[in-house]
């Protein structure tokens, strides 16, 4: 929200203004501990529509969907979603996590930008 009204204070409109859900882990890739849900449903219980049991008592997280969600929340006038998955998507991306659960030595960098135009 800091950036919101940082822009709004330099003239922006929410309404007007749009974001992008760039590269990121997807649901089906971002296995979470019990303890990363109760986070989130601590601070809103609606947060559980976010996370999908799977095995082990442990969850699936939406990461786009919840982006998408603060971003409309916001007021933010559109989103898109490039709907790409930094696990699932080797051949493109780096991936910490891929790299830990195949034991690899290395994984890599990535680095993401917000630009103002």
């Amino acid at each position: 929200d800091c950036v919101l009204a940082e822009m709004e204070r330099l003239g922006a409109r929410r309404e007007r203004i749009a974001a992008a859900i760039g590269p990121c882990i997807s649901q089906t890739a971002y296995e979470v501990g019990p303890e990363f849900r109760e986070t989130f449903l601590v601070a809103d219980s609606q947060h559980a529509r976010f996370f999908v049991a799977s095995a082990n008592a442990h969850w699936q997280f939406d990461l786009p969907g919840f982006l998408r969600r603060k971003l409309t929340s916001a007021g933010i006038g559109s989103v898109e979603d490039l709907a790409c998955c930094t696990y699932e998507q080797e051949s493109v991306f780096f991936s910490y996590r891929r790299t830990t659960h195949r034991k690899e030595p290395d994984y890599g960098r990535q680095v993401s930008a917000i630009v103002l135009s």
